[in-house]
């Protein structure tokens, strides 16, 4: 009988502890890591903003997730993929973080995918755009939730051809993003009966555009698709009205455009100019009095990656509490499980290669004469439904099925 009981304790133990590890938070702490561009051209669209969003989804948690505290840390990749790739190492394998949020720039994203992919921690994407990060290059933990090129491309890129914008020279900045966002447009320009004149490709960051405008501009395309984002965008539009080349009758296509681009371009050089959107402050209530607190705290307004980080962290910190665990693969599991409903995103789904899929909103940038004031930058043309907007499972070329 002694040893029955005894038999029965040790199994209520072992059972105990099992539970208490599956249902752990490891290292007592629920620690989110914003890892992003801090001080270059990607810093005004993610930066700190994205931090502060990410705060925010925290703060309105609660501050903590299954009674133990929540934090947020923050680094610099510099737009380098060994810098991006240390930091991930580190923070995973010495800092216990559990989740890295935002990472623009494709080719660091696409280095942290990697890495977050063999040691099963959840990667929460917003900067990056390459829909390869969906498609070839998925990953069971990662989540790809504001854009991405294949959405980019269907909405202005299919806009603009449909307007009679048939002819088209890219300019593109020269590394994996640059390259999927030009590769994107050009297939949906090719599909509804458009043609491509010609590309240039441009480094990274730089301050000089004149030689591939000019290559541009004697092009004869109608359409320059600027496959590039951030400060190249803004630098590369200036110049551009500083050359007369849209006063000449070519167009600009701003293919991956942003609010803080526009407020930095002011509406006198960007009015007109069309673009794709996962995300506007001004569409309606909910979005207003979240942005309006977002504000309060940054003196700005929000763009798509920043609203898009307070999104994807809450949507992880719910799956977080409802999972019992920060184990990776069991709350990304939880994650694709959940609808996501929110300011950002209604009805949200995400597929199993971890694409988020919500509507897109195709936008015109308005002349200053129709602007009420400061952030009021957006007049929404039409509505691209998410199925619509993003590629299937089946066409995304994830190896993951389900």
């Amino acid at each position: 009988m002694l040893a029955r009981i005894l038999a029965a304790g040790a199994a209520f133990v072992a059972l105990g502890v099992g539970a208490a590890q599956a249902q752990g938070v490891s290292g007592d702490v629920i620690k989110i890591g914003v890892l992003n561009d801090r001080s270059g051209l990607y810093a005004d669209l993610g930066g700190e903003g994205s931090a502060v969003a990410a705060r925010m989804a925290a703060e309105d948690h609660g501050g903590k997730v299954l009674g133990k505290p929540i934090e947020v840390v923050v680094a610099d990749h510099q737009n380098k993929a060994d810098i991006g790739s240390n930091i991930t190492r580190q923070w995973i394998d010495q800092d216990n973080v559990d989740v890295i949020v935002d990472v623009p720039n494709s080719g660091v994203a696409l280095a942290v995918q990697d890495i977050t992919k063999q040691k099963g921690k959840i990667f929460l994407m917003q900067g990056p755009a390459t829909s390869r990060l969906t498609g070839d290059a998925c990953s069971p933990t990662g989540f790809h939730w504001a854009y991405d090129t294949h959405a980019l491309a269907v909405g202005t890129g299919k806009a603009i051809v449909d307007a009679g914008g048939k002819k088209w020279f890219f300019l593109t900045a020269d590394y994996a993003f640059g390259h999927q966002l030009e590769a994107d447009t050009s297939a949906v320009v090719k599909a509804n009966g458009g043609t491509v004149v010609g590309t240039v490709r441009h480094p990274l960051n730089t301050s000089d555009f004149s030689s591939f405008l000019l290559q541009a501009q004697s092009s004869g395309a109608q359409v320059i698709g600027l496959a590039n984002a951030g400060g190249d965008t803004i630098n590369s539009i200036k110049q551009a009205s500083e050359f007369g080349i849209t006063q000449s009758g070519q167009s600009l296509a701003g293919l991956l455009l942003f609010l803080s681009d526009v407020h930095a371009l002011g509406l006198q050089v960007s009015q007109g100019l069309q673009l794709t959107t996962g995300f506007y402050w001004d569409m309606n209530a909910e979005t207003r009095a979240w942005s309006e607190k977002y504000k309060a705290k940054t003196g700005k307004m929000p763009t798509m990656v920043q609203a898009g980080s307070y999104s994807s962290v809450r949507h992880y910190l719910k799956a977080v509490e409802a999972a019992g665990t920060d184990d990776g693969p069991t709350v990304a599991k939880k994650m694709k499980e959940m609808p996501v409903n929110d300011f950002f995103a209604k009805n949200g789904k995400i597929l199993p290669n971890g694409r988020m899929v919500h509507d897109m909103y195709l936008a015109r940038v308005k002349k200053p004469s129709e602007s009420k004031g400061p952030w009021d930058y957006y007049q929404i043309i039409s509505t691209i439904p998410g199925d619509q907007a993003f590629a299937t499972l089946e066409k995304s070329g994830c190896p993951i099925k389900g």
